[in-house]
């Protein structure tokens, strides 16, 4: 009992002294409370905008990528085209030639072999040598013969081939960038929630949404883990 203090007198101070310490130590809970929330806040800040960064760098590779693929689609387009209209010419020119050689017409066989191009004549030559006249077993045509070679379609398979692998990746791309964009919501909520925390007095209420968030924050960074770097 302190000297020349009554005996409630004394009670009063050690009450005083008590909730004077309570009050530190509660300061003190509050003062690592916001230090955690800053922390937080930080570190989520720092992810939303890598994720924000990695949806963007997907998106704009899968518009790139589906671009490249339209552009390699019309030039299959054309070259499919253009293999077309060649066979469409072999077999005008064939037929031209098989009429006059039904009629006996060697001058007309001669003009309409001078309009062969030179990759059908080697198939027409091949299928010539196989004597079609007299073997029930030669091909219908120049066209059906395996000499017959149009590089054009050959090109116009290749190109297809490389829009589909380029139209796949965009499509991976755009999916990939959309997994980004819902981590960056997920993010977002988190920022929300302890942004919001640090506005209530009560510390349970904002340990609480702080936790909260910090379980959103490393669900979100195991989501970001299992997708693909930008490119």
């Amino acid at each position: 009992m302190a000297e020349g203090l009554t005996p409630s007198e004394s009670a009063k101070e050690l009450e005083h002294h008590r909730h004077a310490e309570q009050g530190t130590h509660g300061e003190h809970r509050r003062e690592v409370i916001a230090i955690l929330e800053a922390v937080l806040l930080s570190v989520v800040t720092i992810v939303t905008a890598w994720a924000g960064y990695s949806a963007a760098k997907w998106g704009t590779e899968s518009r790139l990528d589906l671009a490249h693929g339209s552009a390699l689609r019309i030039e299959a387009n054309r070259a499919f085209a253009v293999a077309e209209e060649n066979r469409n010419f072999d077999s005008s020119t064939f037929n031209a030639w098989f009429i006059a050689y039904t009629l006996g017409n060697t001058d007309k066989m001669e003009i309409a072999e001078r309009r062969f191009r030179p990759e059908f004549r080697v198939a027409f030559d091949a299928w010539r040598a196989t004597d079609p006249d007299h073997n029930p077993s030669a091909p219908p045509g120049p066209t059906y013969m395996p000499q017959y070679r149009q590089p054009e379609k050959a090109q116009a398979n290749q190109l297809d081939g490389r829009a589909d692998a380029a139209t796949a990746s965009g499509y991976h791309s755009a999916s990939v960038a959309d997994n980004y964009v819902r981590i960056t919501v997920l993010l977002a909520t988190v920022l929300f929630l302890v942004g919001i925390g640090s506005t209530f007095a009560v510390k349970k209420i904002r340990v609480a949404l702080a936790s909260v968030g910090a379980v959103m924050l490393v669900t979100a960074v195991a989501l970001i883990a299992q997708q693909p770097r930008p490119r």
